[in-house]
């Protein structure tokens, strides 16, 4: 059994799984540190700062998960639209297998579909229950690209990815406000100012954010069969081109009779925000004990550039400022975004 005060209780038998929690329990305390966002505590991983929990997940993927030519992983930077891309590519693949008015996602939130696989690596003490998904496997993670090992992000490797990333003012508004839902109510709330500056200091799960986009950006370039990426202001804009283009990408195009039926459109009214969020299961509030969050918390406002109603121009300023410096030269950049957010500030 482990029993480390950084990790949650987790069972096991398997030798190869008791390996790593030793080590992965004999390494994070000599990892630099900082507070987290609500109560939990961020260590500088190979560069980025995660909490203990899915540092192990990663260290436990790299050790004990055995791949398949088939997998698909959705991944993302927290708070990019990882709910609305999980439920965009599940209806992409499952498409065949269910009706649109008797839908999985109907009955289910996103993330019941499209397990986390940094946190269920863990479940069972083993690699048994992820080894016994069905192929294609569909598996949602928010560890930067870096981190995989290389018999998944090599070129030999089937395995594909499907990124997406967000405007980085939008991102730390979202992760802000759900930041506070997930503090107790006996903590000060956390404000705008201090998240601000663990944002800007690459202080944010996961983060620093542009590494993490910079990361899966590259791989895009250098492996566009392997990794799909997307920008949250793009699948907005143009939601039917995007779906057709990750279908394209997972090998399952759309066939003529599909565009016929109107399929396409299907799947974007499906999961668009106004859907999702208004079914009962996603409006739902009751939290469980071991996610101290609600189904209705993923759902807030689903809109490109409500961080005009939150930051000041100082903020924005500064922010323009690091986005340019960390993406300059490198062929991806916010710059349309950013001429419309001068639009917005005059």
């Amino acid at each position: 059994m482990e029993t480390s005060k950084f990790f949650p209780i987790v069972e096991t038998q398997d030798e190869g799984y008791q390996k790593t929690f030793k080590n992965c329990a004999e390494l994070v305390p000599t990892l630099p540190r900082s507070k987290g966002w609500w109560l939990d505590e961020l260590f500088q991983y190979q560069g980025f700062w995660m909490s203990s929990f899915p540092i192990r997940g990663s260290m436990l993927i790299n050790d004990h998960f055995k791949t398949r030519p088939t997998d698909i992983i959705v991944a993302t930077s927290p708070k990019c639209g990882t709910t609305w891309l999980r439920a965009l590519v599940f209806s992409i693949i499952n498409r065949h297998s269910f009706d649109f008015n008797d839908h999985p996602l109907r009955k289910l939130n996103p993330q019941e579909l499209v397990l986390l696989f940094e946190g269920h690596i863990h479940k069972d003490g083993s690699t048994s229950f992820l080894d016994e998904l069905p192929s294609p496997r569909l598996l949602s993670t928010h560890i930067p690209y870096s981190l995989f090992p290389k018999r998944m992000t090599d070129d030999t490797s089937g395995c594909r990815f499907v990124y997406i990333c967000r405007d980085p003012k939008d991102v730390l508004v979202s992760k802000w406000h759900f930041s506070n839902k997930l503090r107790p109510k006996e903590v000060p709330p956390l404000s705008l100012e201090e998240a601000f500056d663990l944002f800007c200091n690459g202080v944010s799960h996961y983060g620093p954010f542009w590494d993490h986009v910079l990361g899966y950006w590259k791989a895009s370039v250098e492996s566009p069969k392997k990794v799909l990426f997307l920008t949250y202001e793009d699948v907005k804009k143009e939601p039917l081109g995007c779906v057709r283009k990750v279908a394209e990408f997972l090998g399952v195009p759309f066939s003529p009779e599909e565009e016929n039926k109107k399929t396409v459109e299907e799947i974007v009214k499906l999961c668009s925000f106004e859907s999702l969020s208004n079914l009962d299961v996603n409006r739902s509030v009751a939290k469980r004990s071991e996610r101290p969050v609600s189904n209705s918390d993923f759902f807030r406002k689903g809109e490109v550039g409500d961080w005009v109603n939150h930051l000041s121009p100082e903020m924005v300023e500064k922010m323009n400022q690091i986005t340019e410096q960390k993406l300059q030269g490198i062929g991806f950049n916010f710059h349309g975004l950013l001429l419309l957010h001068a639009v917005r500030m005059m």
